[in-house]
């Protein structure tokens, strides 16, 4: 078994190790015929997928969803499916960087964010990772929908640097849905939606330590940092979330 079904998603149970050697069978052409697609499944983005059918349908449609959150794995006990360690973002994007340097390096586009931030962690992957190429970087505008026209800028310039993996970083779900829409029209292998990832390894944004995420209250000090922003996926969608868990449980 290398996925559970999780309210009708297909949530990766290898543990993260097996996720990036998954990712790495695609690199090395054993994807199939479209990109690779990486997402992410915790209790708010399942929650907002439920009344989503776009959002729903492209992490139906990625072919490595993350337990990203403790409160998948939570859901897993519940359901009595075995899942005991959550996969985050930002342990797959460090997992595979680091794989990428036994490799030889591979060729890295990030979509989404600032060009401060972008600027930023092409600086610490050359540091620290020098044999990875930053082939590109493209900064979108902030907007709820791009045009056309914006659309296809982004994907002519992303097939002009040929990466061999496209990060993108525009939260969710805006960038599993544009991933969605478009990875038929990108020749990359593996594509992955990380959202907050961007601002982690850029330094401008904090991580919890690492004994914290161990515990799985890493949502706690983003919670106390921004109150505003994350007090409805923790207060709102985790109940909501559990009680479908329940549901799914006993069948109702």
């Amino acid at each position: 078994m290398t996925t559970i079904n999780i309210l009708g998603y297909a949530v990766s149970n290898q543990g993260l190790q097996a996720d990036v050697d998954a990712a790495c069978r695609c690199l090395d052409g054993e994807g199939g015929p479209l990109p690779c697609s990486v997402a992410c499944a915790n209790p708010h983005s399942l929650v907002v997928a439920a009344a989503d059918s776009g959002f729903a349908a492209a992490l139906r449609n990625a072919d490595i969803l993350l337990p990203d959150g403790a409160g998948i794995v939570l859901a897993a006990g519940l359901l009595g499916l075995p899942l005991t360690r959550r996969v985050a973002g930002m342990d797959f994007f460090l997992g595979l960087t680091q794989r990428a340097k036994g490799r030889g390096g591979l060729r890295y586009f990030f979509l989404g964010s600032s060009e401060v931030v972008l600027d930023l962690i092409s600086a610490r992957l050359a540091r620290e990772y020098p044999d990875i190429v930053v082939c590109g970087t493209y900064s979108p505008a902030f907007k709820a929908e791009f045009s056309d026209a914006e659309n296809a800028g982004m994907i002519a310039a992303i097939s002009a640097a040929n990466p061999d993996v496209l990060w993108v970083g525009m939260t969710a779900p805006k960038q599993e849905m544009w991933i969605e829409a478009h990875r038929g029209s990108l020749n990359v292998p593996v594509i992955c939606a990380i959202g907050a990832v961007f601002d982690f390894y850029a330094g401008t944004r904090k991580r919890a330590p690492q004994w914290v995420c161990d515990l799985g209250l890493e949502w706690l000090p983003r919670l106390l940092r921004e109150p505003g922003r994350l007090w409805r996926r923790n207060f709102i969608s985790t109940p909501l979330f559990l009680a479908r868990v329940l549901k799914q449980r006993f069948g109702r």
